[in-house]
């Protein structure tokens, strides 16, 4: 189970109770550019999300930190450079072997690319719009 999580293709983190990060996968360390070592016991909210996510995103595990999963959360995670990295996070309950909720796993998946392409697909319908809209001749 450890080798799955250290090389799934996906970032992959958990944090415990507290907030503090316990586990953090090799593609989470690729795309933030935090090495394991630069983030384990640190607080998640308070030293990696932007101040205007803070609140949403300690939501979601406070949600999950009560035994709700939350599927398919966007949210922008900040990089060591300073870049946001668009994530869209399922968060759920971690579970030990004695059935204790000890903390939250979130798998995310970097979707930074689709939200430029988004972006940039409504800037060209908008700029089409007002073209048409501008344009000296019926269409």
């Amino acid at each position: 189970l450890r080798k799955l999580i250290d090389t799934a293709n996906a970032p992959i983190f958990g944090i415990g109770t507290a907030g503090l990060v316990n586990e953090w996968n090799q593609k989470a360390a690729e795309i933030t550019g935090f090495g394991k070592d630069e983030v384990m016991g640190r607080d998640l909210v308070q030293e990696f999300i932007s101040a205007e996510f803070k609140t949403s995103v300690q939501m979601v595990l406070n949600n999950a930190l009560k035994g709700h999963n939350t599927a398919n959360f966007e949210f922008p995670l900040y990089t060591k450079d300073g870049r946001a990295v668009e994530v869209l996070l399922n968060a759920t309950p971690r579970i030990d072997s004695n059935g204790r909720l000890v903390g939250v796993v979130g798998v995310g998946q970097d979707i930074t690319e689709k939200k430029l392409a988004e972006a940039e697909l409504t800037r060209v319908a908008d700029d089409l719009r007002t073209l048409i809209d501008t344009a000296n001749a019926p269409i």
